[in-house]
């Protein structure tokens, strides 16, 4: 089957070859909280708050890091291509409970163990959530200077963490602030929040460290649950404040306006910054975080990437959180679908559809892009799982992980 797909994509001026290769240089970060519902590590963990929420009681969630650091490792058995891990704070190992504001880059050493031993690089983010100090849905906004110097020193230390990771793997660390902040009912004032946020960020990245080592990315967001009506990180703030202080923004397609698209503001941010990183989800009607699909806007968002030759420039990782059914069937669907996505936009003759833009000729550009939707993707998809040694039919061995593993918590 590869064999004729082969000759197929090559009348189209297509190296089914080529794509194969470069598909599985292309790095995905794997979001270690899907595996136990954001609960993380710190002791009387009641799970997620502050404008998000895991659904589902889908048996089998890991408890501790031996659990969740077995279920990635199983998913990842499944999963092609190159991989990194994407951790919060709050899973931060420690004998004894660690406040946020005090977390130290050793208490992240067992994970770069466990990740350089599986080839597996790491990235980060502080977590502002879930804590008795944003229990108002206010951090590094927040009215009381007390409460934001805490958040303050807790970001702090993540990026000194991050940092540290950075240089002890090889590769830079994407360290990505994300904070709750936001008002349920509207505001008296939207301006002093964004003011304290922004002074409060000033401080922040007013430590150094070397961009060899660490990404620095600021989130933003449209708003969240008991937070809908005033949003002080938005799309707007973070992009004027990441132009103005030479870092990053980091775009989630589940942070924006219903008809807003992430795979159009890719090109325009490749315009003005070095990084685009990415959280790749699948919002339903709103920042849902459902299990990424194989559907036409992360079927964009690859072309993007692909098109503009940005595999070095766009960082991709996952985002989504269902407790509603198997979680390494959540990780791997939403890993396998994000490479299909890039193998299906590396087998497209970009430079070609670029001539034909170019040139006016959008009658033959629209033909093509329509003709090339029934090629016989399938085959070269499943020729790359062969290549990379994990299995196209891969749902019979988590079944018998969940009854060996799973069903016994």
């Amino acid at each position: 089957m590869y064999e004729t797909a082969r000759k197929v994509y090559e009348t189209w001026g297509i190296d089914t070859e080529k794509a194969l290769e470069k598909c599985g240089t292309v790095p995905i970060s794997l979001h270690c909280w899907q595996g136990d519902d954001v609960m993380g590590f710190e002791k009387n963990s009641t799970g997620a708050s502050g404008g998000i929420q895991t659904t589902g009681n889908y048996p089998g969630r890991a408890r501790n890091k031996d659990e969740l650091m077995a279920d990635l490792e199983f998913a990842y058995s499944l999963i092609p291509g190159k991989k990194r891990l994407n951790l919060h704070a709050i899973y931060a190992i420690s004998d004894v409970p660690v406040e946020r504001d005090a977390l130290m880059p050793q208490h992240f050493d067992p994970w770069l163990e466990w990740a350089r031993g599986r080839g597996i690089g790491l990235d980060f983010n502080p977590t502002l959530f879930s804590h008795p100090l944003a229990a108002d849905g206010l951090t590094l906004s927040h009215p009381d200077r007390l409460i934001r110097d805490y958040w303050i020193r807790h970001i702090k230390a993540c990026r000194k963490i991050a940092a540290y990771i950075g240089e002890k793997q090889g590769s830079p660390c994407l360290n990505d602030i994300w904070i709750p902040d936001g008002l349920k009912n509207p505001p008296a004032d939207r301006l002093s929040p964004r003011i304290r946020l922004r002074d409060a960020l000033d401080e922040i990245f007013s430590v150094k460290y070397d961009k060899n080592h660490i990404v620095d990315a600021v989130e933003s967001k449209v708003f969240g649950i008991g937070l809908e009506s005033y949003t002080v990180g938005s799309s707007e703030f973070y992009l004027s404040y990441a132009a103005t202080r030479g870092i990053n923004v980091l775009l989630d397609n589940g942070h924006y306006h219903p008809t807003e698209i992430v795979s159009d503001k890719i090109p325009a941010m490749l315009a003005f910054f070095d990084k685009v990183p990415l959280h790749v989800t699948r919002a339903v009607r709103w920042d849902s975080d459902h299990v990424v699909l194989f559907e036409d806007e992360i079927k964009e968002i690859a072309k993007e990437i692909i098109r503009n030759k940005a595999e070095e420039r766009v960082l991709i990782g996952l985002d989504y959180f269902d407790a509603s059914i198997n979680r390494i069937a959540a990780w791997v669907t939403g890993t396998r679908n994000m490479q299909k996505a890039l193998l299906n936009a590396l087998l497209m003759p970009h430079d070609e559809f670029k001539i034909l833009q170019d040139a006016g000729n959008f009658s033959k550009l629209l033909v093509m892009q329509e003709e090339i939707k029934t090629l016989p993707f399938g085959a070269v998809w499943e020729e790359y799982l062969a290549r990379e040694k994990v299995p196209v039919e891969w749902f019979s061995p988590v079944e018998q992980y969940e009854k060996n593993v799973l069903e016994n918590r």
